[in-house]
């Protein structure tokens, strides 16, 4: 079903960018090139998904250029209605005459106005995409008797690392952390493609290896690690983080750390049954997928890390998130507990990120006595 909705949301807009540019803006005699060189770049997207035959790297090739495609037509096709938005106006406004917009330069210039911004746009997502930023936050949670009186949490979810992950940008994320130097180093899921864990560039491993925290690196599974994986979750144990499945993890006498499974997983633990009888110290908790805040908030867990979202990844998707999860993206406090849900450290699908940032969010988080 998932794999439908991708490929009717990219073949509706393509049917509709093309009638629309072919009547507004295409001269009857060359809507015959206009309607092959069309449908060829339309065909890129498909051939790149369903074909597996390798030519001298030409499918790499095609696969790069359909992955910027896709975001492509969605912009373009956002264009083209807002034009026709124009065009319902100026239909009763007359803003403009038939003659003007007729006009040979007229129409060579709002195409390609339509054209080049939605290049920009796309342009700019691939920009935003590799380059990580940290989100920074400050709160507040009950003490009881936890040794310690403050704790910087790094949290990260949605890398999807992969064969093609380069090296380069594992290399930036790391030298992010280690600037911002947290006492702990938490993975909310989705860390690894299930299907290429055990195909990742050695020195990709070694560069994640070298982070150092003090208490550590834990990570949950998300949904990505269950696919294609013999193993769900091995790829954490390669980079030297600790795997929690339907869990709770004293650390020292300074507070638990509790992690669910993925909500794929049916006979997944509720989280009152994983994180019970913990009122002695503080709780985190991870769970890749938000969607049980109210569940968590009458539980004892004071924080909640998730991911999952990507924050729709692209606009205007992020809206429709916003109305699928109560909180997809960013902070919200409900009863006792802090929730956060980040917009991913990097992408599923299409390398343009045009909703959100890749992220890493950066809690500070201080134990008070209450």
């Amino acid at each position: 079903m998932f794999q439908l909705y991708i490929t009717l949301g990219y073949f509706i807009p393509a049917v509709y960018i093309y009638f629309r540019v072919r009547n507004l803006f295409i001269n009857k005699g060359y809507r015959a090139w206009y309607t092959f060189i069309y449908l060829l770049i339309v065909a890129i997207a498909p051939i790149a998904r369903f074909t597996h035959v390798e030519l001298a790297g030409i499918r790499q090739i095609i696969i790069l250029a359909s992955g910027y495609l896709i975001p492509l037509f969605l912009y373009i096709f956002l264009a083209v209605l807002l034009y026709d938005f124009f065009l319902l106006i100026n239909f009763f406004f007359k803003l403009l005459s038939k003659e003007k917009r007729n006009n040979f330069k007229y129409r060579l210039y709002t195409l390609s106005s339509i054209i080049i911004l939605s290049i920009l746009v796309v342009v700019g997502g691939a920009i935003n995409i590799n380059t990580i930023q940290i989100s920074e936050y400050r709160i507040e949670v009950p003490r009881r008797n936890s040794n310690i009186e403050n704790l910087r949490v790094a949290f990260v979810a949605d890398f999807h690392i992969d064969r093609n992950t380069k090296l380069k940008y594992v290399n930036q994320y790391v030298r992010k952390i280690k600037e911002i130097n947290p006492d702990i180093l938490l993975y909310g899921g989705d860390f690894v493609e299930g299907r290429a864990d055990q195909n990742i560039n050695p020195a990709i491993i070694n560069a994640l290896k070298s982070i150092g925290t003090k208490y550590g690196a834990y990570g949950i599974n998300g949904n990505h690690e269950y696919y294609g994986s013999a193993n769900p979750g091995s790829f954490y144990v390669k980079t030297g983080a600790v795997l929690i499945r339907d869990e709770m993890i004293k650390i020292e006498q300074s507070f638990y750390l509790a992690g669910r499974v993925d909500d794929m997983v049916e006979d997944r633990k509720t989280v009152n049954e994983i994180v019970r009888n913990t009122s002695d110290l503080p709780v985190l908790l991870l769970d890749h997928r938000p969607t049980q805040l109210q569940e968590a908030s009458r539980t004892p867990a004071n924080v909640q890390f998730s991911g999952h979202t990507h924050n729709g990844q692209m606009f205007p998707l992020n809206f429709f998130l916003k109305r699928m999860y109560e909180l997809s993206w960013g902070y919200k406090k409900i009863k006792n507990t802090h929730f956060f849900v980040t917009s991913g450290l990097r992408l599923w699908g299409p390398p343009v990120k045009t909703a959100g940032k890749s992220e890493i969010m950066l809690v500070d988080i201080e134990f008070k006595n209450r």
